[in-house]
Formats: C-alpha cells, sequence, structure tokens
C-alpha cells in the first residue's frame, strides 16, 4: 500500500489501525510488563503499536515520519 503520512495521519483512528495490521510490515517488537511494542513499516513511514497482554486489546498507536538524510 501505498499512502503518504499525512493521508495516514487524517484518516479515522480504526481506519489506521486496520491499514496497520493488514498492509504494515512488522520490524520489531518488545514486551515491557504487561504491555507489547510492535513497530510495524507502512509506506514510507513507521507505526507503533501497543497492545496491553493481559485483555489483548490494541492500547495505542504512535505514527512516525522517517527521517530524510542528505549527504
Amino acid at each position: 500500500m501505498n499512502i503518504s503520512f499525512y493521508d495516514f495521519k487524517n484518516l479515522p483512528d480504526q481506519t489506521q489501525k486496520d491499514i496497520v495490521i493488514n498492509e504494515g510490515r512488522v520490524m520489531d517488537e518488545r514486551v515491557l510488563n504487561s504491555l507489547k511494542y510492535v513497530l510495524y513499516e507502512v509506506s514510507c513511514f513507521s507505526v507503533e503499536v501497543i497492545y496491553n497482554t493481559n485483555n489483548g486489546k490494541m492500547e495505542g498507536l504512535n505514527v512516525f515520519q522517517k527521517a530524510v538524510y542528505a549527504s
């Protein structure tokens, strides 16, 4: 899927979650206490999804624009 960072940020929360889960590529994950942090790559940006391992529910979603470095 090819969607811009800004277009993604303007989507409703549920639509963002659906895109991340269905189209995103898992880059990394870690568990800290009862929270599981999963980093996904979506198009040209990254999305961190926070899951509560006690109830299996998604607790949060953070979107990060990839930095562009000039050489």
